[in-house]
């Protein structure tokens, strides 16, 4: 069996184009088989994408419902003593009964991944493709996250906890001593917790600070809808922004593990989600009349944003995943790898323009790079069909189960080009430096000479329109060509075979189809020409 503590992951602008929407129960189609006027010459190759991609948008949103207050479900780990039944409000990574046999127990409620899938949950009620009733879940969200909150490990560090154990599976047990460390601040930090509440007694990769940054992001895009305001207790929202934010404050300088759980360091994923919530919170707190923490928030985030430069190699011209925290203990060099890892967190900040937004020239340069290395590392992608880019991993050499390309990376480089593409259509500047005019240049399939400016200019941005929403769709048709006709996605799908790998039925791999769709549709909006 594998141990159990060794899991790794993971200016003017287009006018709008009516898209009507085709109703059925729980209104999905949302756009995606109508057509742009910009895509009225698509091949019926394009045509079955589209089909496709409302049949899987479909079946995404049920199987991650699933995953969703799954109070029906009870997963037993005999070795532990213990049987859990999630509570409403939990989100499990995966709602699948496995015990590394081989597929990996996933059946926990992850900070990170519950945050991803509650904030796709989101953009399901706010364009309507779920019934107002489903502010429920994210009531039950904030009400489950306090609990957690609040979380004491002292309480399970009795001698009681321990003699449930199976002998043989005390060296994956926390130690009392470490349990004892857990309260107050430092439950934040944990990176996982049973569904029913309770604190992961199993050894694991902590702390992992980008956790609270994301659950702060994920309610603070919730405030924005009408009927959760009306729903929510506000006194609750607040107490939950401010365990989150507080706990970034405070710790946005330590260095913690990465969103893959295998390396201490800094961490530009980390960095950019604690940037984001924390400038977001500030505005949030001005708005509430907190000024003293909206100030601190934002002093943070300006000092946030000055240490992602770190990040920046410049004689590789790309943003790198982590840099050492300095100490000898850290067991990390400062690193030249490409991370997946910077793409996800340029998605999951969600910045409209800058720095570490999907305009920024280093980000797309990092993707390009990124693009360039799957393309060359997996088998998969070799004789890959000319309407599909290569499907995408987190980094070379990965060793995770089959090592190989992951759905949600692959959606998350689809989301980019969509959401760049909705950029140059709602009028955007789109900056060029020396990173990015190559990768521009190839998708406009023009001379670099077109883009030897400080910025795109307004013969080309119809062109790169076009090109960034045909690349998001290459990107999804390689999602097509491995996703099994049940609709299943997994956490990966093997570099060689494609077979899918790891955990089954990963609900951040749904929770990342719907918001690449949802980023696709927010993009057709726009039509060419200027």
């Amino acid at each position: 069996m594998e141990p159990v503590h060794e899991r790794s992951r993971r200016a003017g602008g287009f006018a709008p184009t009516g898209i009507s929407q085709r109703r059925c129960n729980l209104r999905l189609d949302m756009g995606i088989s109508q057509v742009s006027r910009g895509d009225q010459q698509a091949n019926s190759s394009n045509s079955a994408l589209c089909e496709w991609m409302a049949r899987q948008y479909r079946f995404s949103v049920e199987a991650m419902l699933r995953a969703v207050s799954a109070t029906d479900l009870i997963k037993e780990r005999p070795h532990f003593g213990q049987a859990i039944r999630p509570a409403r409000g939990s989100v499990l990574a995966s709602p699948e009964l496995a015990s590394y046999d081989p597929n990996p127990d996933y059946f926990f409620h992850w900070l990170r991944d519950s945050a991803i899938i509650i904030d796709a949950l989101r953009v399901l009620i706010a364009e309507q493709t779920l019934e107002s009733n489903a502010i429920e879940h994210l009531v039950d969200f904030v009400n489950f996250s306090l609990g957690l909150c609040q979380l004491d490990g002292r309480a399970f560090s009795s001698g009681k906890v321990r003699r449930a154990i199976d002998p043989s599976f005390l060296e994956h047990a926390r130690t009392e001593d470490e349990l004892n460390q857990i309260h107050g601040d430092r439950t934040l930090g944990e990176a996982r917790y049973n569904p029913d509440g309770t604190l992961d007694i199993i050894r694991w990769a902590r702390p992992q600070n980008d956790g609270p940054a994301l659950r702060a992001l994920s309610v603070l895009r919730s405030w924005r809808l009408e009927a959760f305001r009306e729903r929510a207790d506000e006194a609750a929202i607040r107490a939950l922004l401010e365990h989150d934010l507080d706990y970034t404050l405070r710790h946005w300088e330590e260095p913690c593990f990465d969103l893959w759980e295998e390396s201490f360091a800094h961490h530009y994923h980390t960095r950019v989600v604690q940037f984001a919530a924390l400038a977001d919170g500030a505005a949030w707190m001005d708005a509430s009349g907190d000024r003293t923490r909206a100030g601190n928030y934002r002093l943070a985030a300006e000092e946030i944003a000055r240490r992602l430069d770190d990040h920046f190699d410049a004689d590789e011209g790309v943003y790198v995943g982590c840099v050492a925290d300095g100490s000898e203990s850290s067991g990390v060099a400062v690193s030249t790898r490409l991370d997946i890892a910077v793409a996800l967190g340029v998605i999951h900040a969600a910045r409209t323009n800058g720095a570490h937004s999907v305009l920024d020239p280093k980000a797309l340069a990092t993707l390009g790079r990124l693009e360039q290395l799957f393309a060359k590392e997996y088998q998969i992608n070799e004789g890959r069909g000319s309407d599909c880019a290569p499907a995408m991993g987190r980094y070379a050499g990965d060793v995770y189960y089959s090592g190989g390309a992951y759905y949600f990376s692959t959606l998350g480089a689809a989301q980019f080009y969509f959401r760049f593409a909705e950029a140059i259509g709602g009028g955007a500047t789109i900056p060029i430096s020396k990173q990015n005019p190559g990768l521009l240049t190839e998708m406009l399939a023009q001379s670099s000479q077109v883009l030897d400016t400080a910025a795109v200019e307004p013969l080309s941005r119809e062109g790169l329109f076009k090109a960034c929403l045909h690349r998001g769709d290459m990107f999804m048709a390689m999602v097509r060509a491995y996703t099994p006709a049940s609709g299943e996605l997994s956490e990966q799908f093997d570099q060689t075979t494609g077979a899918q790998t790891s955990a089954k039925n990963l609900a951040w791999s749904y929770a990342a189809f719907i918001t690449a769709v949802a980023s696709r549709k927010a993009a057709i909006r726009y039509c060419p020409p200027l």
